[in-house]
């Protein structure tokens, strides 16, 4: 892979700025959002009054833990403007999430907001090993999903050309990454992995083509699933994060340079990892959930915003600001099976150290006699031949039994036979009964 690190001199001023520059700017704005928020979000400001605490009250940043912490169903209860802390005449764009667990929830951006949002996506694609003057293919979905214009304007902002391709038509983006020569592709992970599947197949070898950096969010994925994208691809594979309710994709990105976790742009956003059970705010390094205070934000700002993300809060390495360690799970996505929690990402690092098998899987979750049960169903790879593939399952059981601590079936099944997503990959099926 060749070398694609930012040079010092092109990094902005608070990139190259000390912890104690960054912390002194972060929390002169977070004093000002508390009260922005407090001043202007009739429903936050009730909220505080039910927890007795003023933006006043916000004497040094541990007392941020006083706040009242909001969540998806705040923001559902107040659909769809509630949270909106200027007149609609200001917004300049909406955004929203699928809903596909209930209501969506809808955030909204003054001009401001969209130029803050483009700069910080431009700052993470030149982090992750973007140039100006690169073609950058996007194949996150555009519309109210914020990912692909959240890319797109980062990459116009850096100087780049896009190629706004979104997502699915996947036989056509291989003929457009092999036609137009992009430099930067942006998608999820597991949708890369659909990208070489469909390359394989029109006799493309996905080292050959013009990439040399792939930048990924939207969905967990772990260490062993990068290696296994830079060694089919050849390119740098590097982490980005971040979530709708907070701006999009931008919060946090991994330099190229180390890919030792997402530094947190902590000029623009707090950080805080909390007890996920008791709310209770825990020290840097021990692992949790995620929560954010937006710092910058005027149309729609956030305090203390629950993730339901896991991970740890470390020291900044390759930039001053903290980082956050990859996203392994989220506290909705564990799965309790007979006593035992366990994540998706465990099962694919499992299946990433059994050669045999594709990193195409599935958690199936049943029920029998009142038993949960959970079959894993995964692709052997297509140099597999059916014995190797079986004998494989039997490993992964074991691998599963012995790491995880409990049994699972696993069913081998041809390539090409687990759904692919042109977003986010449905991991978990469950056919359990409603009651």
């Amino acid at each position: 892979m060749r070398d694609r690190s930012p040079r010092p001199e092109d990094l902005e001023p608070i990139e190259r700025a000390s912890v104690d520059e960054v912390r002194a700017l972060q929390w002169e704005r977070l004093q000002w959002s508390v009260r922005h928020a407090y001043e202007n979000v009739p429903p936050y400001r009730t909220m505080c009054q039910e927890r007795q605490v003023h933006p006043g009250d916000l004497r040094q940043p541990s007392d941020l833990a006083r706040f009242p912490l909001t969540d998806k169903e705040v923001l559902r209860t107040t659909y769809p403007y509630g949270m909106f802390a200027v007149p609609r005449e200001r917004i300049s764009r909406l955004h929203a999430s699928s809903g596909t667990t209930g209501r969506p929830t809808v955030v909204g951006y003054t001009r401001e907001d969209i130029t803050t949002w483009a700069g910080l996506m431009a700052r993470s694609i030149r982090a992750a090993g973007g140039r100006p003057g690169d073609r950058v293919h996007v194949a996150y979905g555009y519309g109210l999903f914020t990912g692909g214009l959240g890319a797109h304007y980062g990459a116009e902002e850096l100087g780049c050309t896009v190629i706004p391709v979104s997502g699915g038509m996947t036989e056509r983006q291989v003929m457009l990454i092999r036609d137009l020569e992009p430099d930067v592709i942006m998608a999820t992970p597991s949708y890369m992995l659909a990208l070489v599947d469909e390359m394989r197949r029109q006799g493309v070898d996905p080292r050959s083509t013009s990439l040399t950096v792939g930048i990924f969010g939207a969905e967990p994925w772990t260490q062993g699933l990068r290696t296994e994208i830079e060694r089919q691809l050849d390119i740098h594979a590097v982490d980005i994060y971040g979530l709708s309710e907070v701006m999009g994709p931008g919060v946090a990105m991994e330099c190229v340079e180390t890919k030792d976790g997402l530094h947190v742009w902590e000029d623009h956003f707090h950080p805080e990892i909390i007890d996920p059970r008791t709310g209770d705010v825990l020290p840097d390094g021990e692992v949790g959930e995620l929560v954010f205070t937006s710092l910058t934000k005027q149309a729609m700002p956030v305090i203390r915003y629950r993730t339901r993300d896991l991970t740890r809060l470390l020291p900044g390495t390759a930039r001053p600001m903290r980082r956050i360690e990859k996203i392994t799970g989220r506290s909705d996505d564990m799965i309790i099976l007979r006593g035992v929690n366990l994540f998706p990402t465990q099962i694919e690092e499992l299946i990433l150290r059994t050669p045999a098998l594709a990193p195409h899987f599935q958690c199936v979750l049943s029920r029998t006699d009142r038993l949960d049960a959970m079959t894993v169903r995964v692709e052997r790879r297509p140099d597999t031949d059916a014995q190797t593939a079986a004998q494989a399952g039997q490993e992964l059981a074991a691998l599963v039994k012995n790491t995880i601590g409990i049994s699972v079936a696993i069913e081998v099944i041809e390539p090409g036979g687990v759904e692919r997503s042109a977003g986010k990959m449905r991991r978990i099926v469950d056919q359990r009964p409603a009651h």
